[in-house]
């Protein structure tokens, strides 16, 4: 369980992101170059009511905004191989600097845009030059009356200065300086716990080690709970000013029009999720049942419950697994698979001061690439299948679509992913029998608790907290902490199972909610990969060829019509209703057996 230094991971396993950019040198000579090109984007101000300049503007900016984004991206995730590096800390100061200057030079771009008449706007929708424009100048005409002057909107570009430093203090706190103690495990071996064997322990079939890393892990966050909740406060606080100052009804209505996503599709989630927390509840009851508890305790909720196989293994095996899982998407898919195993896309093993988890990302006119932090445990194989479905949703977006149309809206951006988890789980189920079946629909089940209520259990903890911020109700670490634990009690407590009071801690240490309303896409995510997923297996090349368009659309429309082009529908409530008869089927076989 010992954590290597990066130095001592073989290279195989490392990512190549030379293939961004070749050197720190190079880095320097295109930041240089950028920072020159940053003080050009001014020369179109005051010029953006003809169709000429506006193209010219919008060229430009974008051959800016790639060449940050290269650097932005390549730095920071150098800091995340080892976020102790002081050089490439400097690094992503220095790129997020640059990034604010940029967005206050070209901050007139929008207002003076959206100064011209709704009837020029459509002109210019319909006109074949600004085809790569047409959804962004769509989306001008929609949000007219959040876009504010140009003094107002440069001022407001310079609060990026600071306005992400509640994120990046938490970022560093919880991946460098929380201190968790050590423990014995019950086989005498001594612990140094860490996020990564935490996911671990947490999934050992001995209690008393899942007692002890609970403990340790919340402890460590108890502990800090007065200065995370004032980062937290903070962060909520700031969420507020921009919505009031853009003139949104509130910060939930500001996060999914800025999506172009209706706030309905949120609150529709959060009714059918409360609706079924029986459902939940019956699960529980079943889940204490199996493994034999009189009680079950939130240590309890991810040890496997059956004595099926664990699927514990090796990197390269893991890899096997998921690319034969993944053979209906078909032959291309397949050929990336390998380029992302072989290729240097991929960054595999937990290393001191690597960043913790797991993402995807990368940048236009580069491969995307996946950081991992890879343990021999089923979540792990899963993790795999989960960032490559990011990862290539990515690569289709940006090899069909300009660069203006390729970033796809996070309201999609767990789809892919969770569409890669449910085809290996299902190829996985179609091959398994007895205990290793009862395993794997009980990986099923926790992959609905995990994704579908513990995200909306979350949504639920964001809206409250936001709703008190916005209500000015005072806020607290005591205050906060007990919304969670009304939450966890409504979602967990039954029959036989206990709120155990360390848990009320467990939103601070969720990095995801410095990034306001962002869970409830996992929910929706997996909801709507379920439907696609099914479609697929049932209906073969037809139902991968109407996924490929999804995949393949970026950011080219709003995403609630991409998701449509894959058959979901999310303003309806098919999806939803089909995929909790989906947790309820899937309940009555393992009961059965």
């Amino acid at each position: 369980m010992k954590v290597l230094s990066r130095s001592k991971i073989d290279r195989q396993y490392k990512w190549r992101l030379e293939d961004i950019i070749p050197s720190d040198e190079e880095w320097e000579r295109l930041y240089l170059n950028t920072e020159s090109m940053s003080n050009a984007i001014t020369k179109y101000q005051g010029k953006l009511g003809e169709k000429a300049s506006i193209l010219q503007c919008l060229r430009f900016d974008d051959e800016l905004s790639m060449n940050v984004e290269k650097l932005y991206v390549y730095a920071k995730m150098r800091k995340d191989e080892d976020c102790s590096v002081d050089k490439y800390v400097g690094m992503v100061d220095r790129i997020k600097n640059l990034l604010v200057d940029v967005s206050e030079k070209s901050a007139y771009i929008m207002p003076e845009l959206s100064a011209n008449s709704e009837e020029f706007l459509r002109e210019l929708v319909s006109d074949g030059d600004f085809e790569d424009y047409s959804y962004t100048i769509q989306l001008i005409i929609k949000n007219k009356r959040h876009t504010l002057s140009t003094p107002e909107e440069v001022l407001l570009a310079k609060t990026g200065l600071f306005s992400g430093i509640f994120q990046e203090a938490f970022g560093m706190f919880d991946n460098l300086d929380i201190k968790f103690n050590k423990f014995t495990t019950v086989s005498g071996e001594k612990v140094q716990l860490s996020h990564g064997l935490y996911g671990a322990l947490m999934q050992s079939t001995v209690r008393d080690d899942r007692r002890k890393a609970f403990e340790t892990m919340f402890t460590a966050y108890k502990d800090m709970i007065n200065t995370i909740a004032t980062l937290y406060i903070g962060n909520v606080k700031k969420n507020v000013f921009y919505s009031q100052v853009r003139k949104y009804e509130n910060c939930l209505d500001r996060a999914t029009s800025g999506e172009d996503v209706s706030v309905g599709v949120y609150y529709r989630l959060l009714d059918c999720i409360n609706d079924n927390i029986p459902l939940l509840h019956r699960y529980l009851r079943y889940r204490r049942h199996a493994l034999g508890y009189p009680q079950l305790h939130m240590y309890d909720l991810h040890v496997p419950i059956t004595g099926g196989d664990s699927l514990g293994v090796e990197y390269e095996e893991a890899c096997k697994i998921v690319k034969e899982a993944l053979q209906p998407l078909g032959e291309e898919y397949a050929g990336l698979l390998d380029k992302a195993f072989n290729e240097g896309w991929i960054d595999v093993y937990e290393n001191k001061g690597k960043r913790s988890g797991a993402y995807s990302w990368g940048c236009f006119g580069a491969h995307p690439y996946v950081l991992l932090n890879y343990q021999k445990t089923t979540h792990d194989i899963f993790t795999i299948a989960h960032e490559l479905g990011h990862a290539m949703h990515t690569y289709y977006s940006n090899a069909n679509q300009p660069y203006p149309k390729a970033d796809y809206k996070i309201f999609v951006a767990e789809v892919a992913s969770t569409v890669n988890e449910v085809l290996l789980v299902r190829h996985l189920l179609s091959k398994a029998q007895g205990e290793q079946k009862k395993y794997l629909l009980s990986y099923l089940l926790d992959m609905f608790r995990t994704t579908v209520f513990r995200q909306t259990q979350f949504a639920e903890f964001e809206y409250e907290a936001h709703k008190m911020a916005e209500e000015g109700k005072p806020m607290s670490a005591e205050a906060l902490c007990e919304v969670y634990r009304k939450l966890n009690r409504k979602y967990y407590v039954t029959t036989g199972v206990l709120n155990d009071d360390l848990i009320k801690y467990e939103w601070a240490r969720i990095p995801h909610f410095y990034n306001a309303f962002y869970v409830y896409k996992y929910s929706t995510g997996l909801i709507s990969a379920l439907c696609i997923a099914d479609n697929i297996l049932k209906n073969g090349e037809s139902a991968v060829a109407d996924y490929k368009k999804f995949l393949k659309a970026g950011g080219s429309m709003s995403p609630v019509e991409i998701l449509k082009l894959a058959g979901v529908d999310l303003t309806t409530d098919e999806p939803y209703e089909q995929a909790m008869a989906i947790f309820k089927d899937t309940l009555e076989e393992l009961e059965k057996m």
